[in-house]
Formats: structure tokens, sequence, C-alpha cells
């Protein structure tokens, strides 16, 4: 309920909103809206009746922020990638088996692509950021994860694991995800991984932008940039000082 919540924020949620979003009854949804209000973790606007996350979730956040927060590292590298291409930059977490967008800073090209932003999740294997970190794990892990995972469903054949595995490939053999608009036409993306003190991908620096700016000639320059933001910053989080969040 929380992380459907979560991707509804900015404007807040209607509870059919929440219901549709997590398959449950409105009953039930409601139920458990007005049980996490009593405990602070959401907060219903009287006025229009959405709900919002709660007070006692950023109390909750800052705490868990000394041991799981990286953003604050990841911050300058988004910046200088916004401001080196002009596209909108982004850095993301792997959750489990999503990745969940945490920063997002626009850069002075006025034409924006808007899939992306803090707080979306979309499942391995979709936009950049889910590809560029299922293609960086181990063959086994990914191996399970296709079999037992149908994104086509949502997200259409070209999310087929033939297809993903494809794209696997290429993203292996130049570094970087390409994301040529699959989830919204003429929106492109490019991703490189961010790896933890074990080797695992478990976060990724974003591109994304309108098609004409990713041409094949351009996406090496960016590719480049991509790939030396995320060196920088997985050899940061690798130092004993610093406090790499935990994979989840």
């Amino acid at each position: 309920m929380l992380r459907a919540l979560s991707a509804r924020n900015d404007s807040g949620a209607l509870t059919a909103d929440l219901a549709r979003d997590t398959d449950l009854p409105r009953p039930t949804v409601h139920r458990l809206l007005n049980a996490l209000a009593e405990e602070g973790f959401v907060d219903r606007d009287q006025r229009t009746g959405r709900w919002f996350l709660g007070p006692e979730l950023y109390l909750l956040g800052q705490t868990a922020g000394n041991r799981y927060d990286v953003t604050h590292h990841a911050r300058a590298g988004v910046h200088r990638l916004a401001e080196a291409t002009g596209e909108s930059a982004f850095f993301s977490a792997l959750r489990g088996e999503e990745t969940v967008c945490l920063i997002r800073e626009d850069g002075d090209f006025p034409i924006r692509s808007f899939v992306l932003y803090q707080g979306a999740r979309f499942p391995l294997g979709v936009v950049s950021a889910g590809l560029v970190t299922l293609a960086f794990l181990d063959d086994s892990e990914i191996d399970s994860y296709l079999d037992r995972t149908d994104l086509t469903h949502r997200w259409g054949q070209a999310h087929s694991p033939d297809d993903i595995r494809a794209r696997i490939e290429r993203t292996r053999h130049e570094g970087y995800a390409v994301n040529p608009g699959l989830v919204v036409e003429g929106s492109w993306g490019m991703a490189a991984a961010v790896f933890d003190p074990a080797g695992r991908p478990s976060w990724a620096l974003t591109l994304t932008g309108i098609e004409s700016r990713f041409t094949p000639a351009r996406q090496p320059e960016l590719g480049a940039l991509l790939l030396h933001e995320a060196h920088i910053l997985s050899q940061h989080l690798s130092t004993p000082n610093a406090k790499p969040g935990k994979r989840g």
C-alpha cells in the first residue's frame, strides 16, 4: 500500500486509485489506510479526500538514512551528467526486483521526458536502469528472473525474454544500456550500473530525452559520460568511509 501511494504522492491518491493499483478490494484499502493514518504513516487531505505519505515515514526515513541512503554521494554525479549533456539525469536504486528512482535533475535542453521521476518504480528489464541492473547480475539470477516473470503483459512484446536477453548481450558488450523508446515512444534512455563493494549492480545512473538527442553517433559519447560517473561513484561507495546502501 505504501509503495503504491509513493508512486502517486506528488498529487495524492484517492482510495479508488489505490484499490486499482494494488488489486485489493476498496473496503480493504480503506481499512488499511485508516490504520496507517492512526500511526502517522499516511495523511489525508480532508478537502480533496486524497491520501499522502505521512510524517512518521519521514522520521523513519531520516533514521534509516544513516545506513541505507547513498543519494548524498550520487547528487554530484547526477548534476555533472545533466550539466554536460543538457538531458535529464537520474539515480536509481535496486530494491528487490525493481529499480526505484531516487534523484532527478534536468539539464538545459527544453524538451524533456517524464517517464522517470522521483519515486518511480519499474521491474528489472524495463527502462534503461532496470536493464543495466539486470544485465550485470549473475547468469543464474537472470535466468531465474526471466523464467518466472512475464513483462509482456504490461510492457509489450518488446519485453519478451528473448528480446531482453538480446539487450542484455548488447549492454554487457557496450557497458551501458540503451532503451530505444520501449516504454513511451520517442522517449529514450541510457544507463550505467553502479556497483556495491561486493561487485553487485545495486544502483544505476541514467540519462533520458527525446529520440533525436540519442542518435547512434551520440550514444558512445553519452555512454562514456555515464560509465565515467558510475565508475567514480562505485569507487567512492567501496571506500571504508562511505556508507553504501544495502541491496534489498
